[in-house]
């Protein structure tokens, strides 16, 4: 169970104000961003009610989609503290990489070999929610959705999320993550594959 703290409130506050700086939405929809963090943090709390992890949670997308000049690394680290940076670090795509394949794979590798078991926890709730909202999405409009994404491919999201997957297993991550994951994955494959 959450235990809501005026810390836990303050990220809430601070990740939906980033977010919405820079008007994201999610994909293709009206959606406010920060549903998807909130999301995120309620999938990883059924694992652990760490409060820096929750709280990176709700911050996780904030150094990759949220320009600096709005909120950068020391605001987090100076709000947050040094270790759920370095848990939202560990779950930040390299910019560096200008390839959606590259910046994947190079994700994958961190994730697989030098993240935190914290950041575990916090990937396989990302990916979770991320691979739950897009098969509700998918219901509506169809493969018309993979338009929303970067590769514009099913196939690629699918070749994600496994990799996602068997990354995430191998790292141990905790049993309820995981069965969830593997079950929308199935429910992906279906939709990509849907003769196999």
């Amino acid at each position: 169970m959450i235990k809501y703290t005026a810390r836990l409130d303050h990220a809430i506050r601070r990740a939906a104000w980033a977010h919405e700086q820079t008007g994201q939405h999610r994909k293709g929809t009206e959606i406010p961003y920060i549903i998807h963090p909130i999301g995120v943090m309620l999938i990883a709390s059924n694992v652990t009610d760490d409060e820096d992890v929750l709280i990176a949670c709700l911050m996780h997308d904030v150094l990759e989609d949220v320009d600096n000049s709005i909120y950068d690394e020391h605001k987090m680290q100076n709000y947050f503290g040094e270790r759920v940076v370095a848990i939202v670090k560990d779950v930040t795509k390299d910019d560096n990489k200008t390839n959606w394949h590259e910046r994947s794979k190079a994700y994958l590798h961190h994730l697989e070999n030098e993240a935190s078991d914290e950041a575990v926890i916090v990937s396989a709730a990302d990916k979770i929610h991320n691979l739950l909202s897009t098969l509700i999405d998918h219901k509506t409009h169809g493969d018309d959705l993979w338009d929303r994404f970067t590769t514009k491919s099913g196939p690629d999201q699918l070749w994600w999320y496994e990799s996602i997957l068997e990354v995430i297993t191998k790292r141990g991550a905790p049993e309820e993550l995981r069965d969830q994951l593997v079950q929308l994955v199935e429910m992906l494959q279906s939709k990509v594959n849907p003769l196999e």
